[in-house]
């Protein structure tokens, strides 16, 4: 699922201002989250047609660390929000080396929506 670069970015600065920080992440009641995320599944067809949007020769994907807010989990999981608030995750955008060296390419694409656990641990 491809996400806006706002979203992007608010998920990464709440990501750079908690768990980057050596902080628990905070759930939508500000509370810490004490089981925080295992793994990230993301399917091969998801990486595939995010790989066919990277240059053929030096093309790749860059895997950011992120954080759900209360407005990305609503958006990418109003099944039930609630649960990914404050979770981390991976959103992957399409790019190459020599092009990722900061944040902010007006050029890059940014993608999420990977199975994550907890919540869907089952999986």
């Amino acid at each position: 699922m491809k996400i806006s670069k706002d979203d992007f970015l608010k998920m990464q600065e709440k990501y750079d201002k908690e768990v980057k920080k050596g902080k628990p992440a905070k759930d939508k009641k500000n509370k810490d989250i004490d089981n925080q995320t295992n793994w990230v599944f993301f399917d091969k067809k998801t990486l595939q047609d995010i790989l066919d949007k990277a240059d053929n020769v030096k093309g790749g994907i860059k895997f950011y660390m992120t954080e759900y807010t209360d407005e990305t989990a609503q958006e990418m999981h109003p099944e039930n929000p609630d649960e990914y608030v404050g979770r981390l995750t991976l959103v992957l955008s399409p790019t190459t080396l020599e092009a990722s060296t900061g944040i902010g390419d007006p050029e890059e694409e940014y993608y999420n929506k990977g199975a994550s656990c907890p919540p869907n641990c089952e999986i």
